[in-house]
């Protein structure tokens, strides 16, 4: 019996997970308050040798014209002879970056020092979980019936960010459907922070690997089929059962450790966090300049020392591997500071052109603005605006806000527009100012005066913004002499 036995080349093509240290490291350091970013840059100089804070000294003052062609030029060569494969990818313009980091203040754009603020303008933000997911609710174009099941939802979220009482009580106490329920809980999973509304552990890392915006396939399967493994760290035992490389299972293993298990915890209601802006906005002749603030940020080089060490033949290869590590991991901080800054700059750009009549006119004149605003007028991501504006504030002509306060859900008006919402705040808070102390204004009463206006508002949402504002009820305002 005669057997064909052929042989063939197949080629088949697969995406994985590949994100690289880089873009990992990217995200963190977008997500960070000041007070984080500044601390997380000074652990990395203490971690790392390679890094060395740049001080201005008379002596470098000096010699700066030499000194900054020569160290341009020496720390081109030693990021290329860290890994010669990636010389394209690691490509860092060192000129650039030492000419920066050489200039004062003035000169790399910082306010000037009349712009700088007192210690008593300094202001404390006190924020909940709750505040913050309600706050992005008005932010993604949801219906009625969307938001008012996402509201119901973001009630039962925990301060752990989870949602632990069940659907079935939830319908019950709140006379809807679990069916509704089901259907909008994935709207929560889409907010900031990543992980937020989910019900169990598996959960909220499955929505994390989402917001990854990568290819997922392989790290979802693990996150579904091996998290026992991965509690456990039987790489082994996981790699086996997924036919893949114990390298690649931890690679992805990484990062599924560098996950939130309990999204809600950055959010601790009753502390005080006392912040100081990130970025300032002066206005200079008829225009607003935006300027970033880098008044106590470490200024980071590599080490001349160490660079030399690369290049002595007197140092062993262990040695020298040991280096490179170090000087990529370097390179690698200082890209990344380099893009946190200019994401921060160009989103505040962008906020200032979009609100120019807040800032010509004040808060009351305040536009409707959501994060697709900005993302598509800068061509990035509203992952990347949301992460940029949390814990963000700045310095403006009317006061120091955080960046989020710019983005406003819009109340439709009779002719057809539409106003901010924080312009609507702000109309009941002055009515409410102004009112009779013996006859206060309920709030059906405000709903009516501000339909006059042409501003059509729901009772409950009236009530809500008065709560937001720290307002009490009419019967709690009511005085009798």
């Amino acid at each position: 019996m005669a057997q064909n036995m052929k042989q063939g080349l197949n080629l088949s093509q697969s995406q994985t997970l590949r994100m690289t240290p880089q873009l990992q490291q990217a995200i963190k350091l977008l997500q960070l308050s000041r007070m984080e970013f500044e601390a997380a840059i000074r652990k990395e100089m203490e971690e790392n040798p390679i890094l060395e804070e740049l001080h201005d000294t008379q002596e470098e003052t000096a010699l700066k014209n030499e000194s900054e062609r020569r160290d341009a030029q020496e720390s081109d060569m030693a990021a290329q002879e860290a890994d010669p494969r990636k010389q394209e990818q690691e490509e860092f313009d060192w000129e650039s970056y030492v000419d920066s980091t050489n200039k004062g203040p003035a000169e790399r754009g910082a306010a000037p020092n009349d712009e700088i603020m007192n210690y008593e303008n300094i202001i404390s933000s006190e924020q909940t979980l709750f505040d913050h997911l309600m706050w992005q609710v008005g932010l993604y174009g949801f219906n009625d019936e969307e938001k008012s099941i996402v509201s119901i939802l973001i009630g039962y979220v925990e301060d752990d960010g989870y949602i632990k009482t069940s659907f079935e009580d939830i319908a019950r106490d709140e006379n809807v459907t679990i069916e509704q329920l089901e259907e909008n809980l994935p709207l929560i999973w889409e907010f900031d922070p990543p992980g937020v509304g989910a019900r169990n552990l598996k959960e909220c890392l499955l929505i994390q690997a989402k917001h990854l915006e990568e290819d997922t396939n392989d790290i979802v399967e693990l996150i579904n089929n091996h998290l026992k493994d991965l509690e456990k760290k039987n790489y082994e035992a996981i790699a086996k059962a997924m036919n893949l490389q114990i390298e690649d299972v931890i690679d992805m293993c990484k990062i599924i450790y560098e996950m939130e298990p309990k999204p809600g915890r950055a959010f601790v209601s009753g502390q005080t966090q006392y912040v100081t802006p990130d970025v300032y906005v002066y206005k200079v002749g008829d225009e607003y300049v935006v300027s970033l603030n880098e008044d106590g940020m470490p200024r980071l080089r590599i080490s001349n020392f160490y660079k030399n060490a690369l290049k002595g033949k007197s140092v062993s290869g262990v040695t020298q591997d040991y280096i490179r590590d170090k000087l990529k991991s370097a390179v690698f901080l200082i890209k990344s500071i380099h893009q946190r800054q200019r994401t921060i700059y160009r989103v505040t750009e962008s906020i200032v052109k979009h609100q120019m009549d807040f800032f010509e006119k004040g808060p009351a004149h305040i536009r409707p603005m959501i994060l697709r605003d900005i993302a598509n007028d800068l061509g990035i991501h509203e992952s990347t605006v949301s992460r940029v504006t949390s814990n963000k504030y700045v310095h403006t002509p009317r006061g120091i806000f955080e960046l989020k306060y710019f983005f406003n859900s819009g109340i439709s008006r009779s002719n057809g527009e539409s106003l901010a919402s924080e312009s609507v705040k702000l109309k009941i808070k002055e009515m409410i100012e102004a009112e009779d102390i013996k006859n206060p204004l309920s709030d059906q009463k405000v709903v009516d005066v501000l339909k006059k206006e042409g501003i059509q508002i729901a009772r409950r949402t009236v009530a809500k913004y008065r709560d937001v504002l720290g307002i009490l009820p009419s019967s709690k305002r009511k005085k009798f002499y």
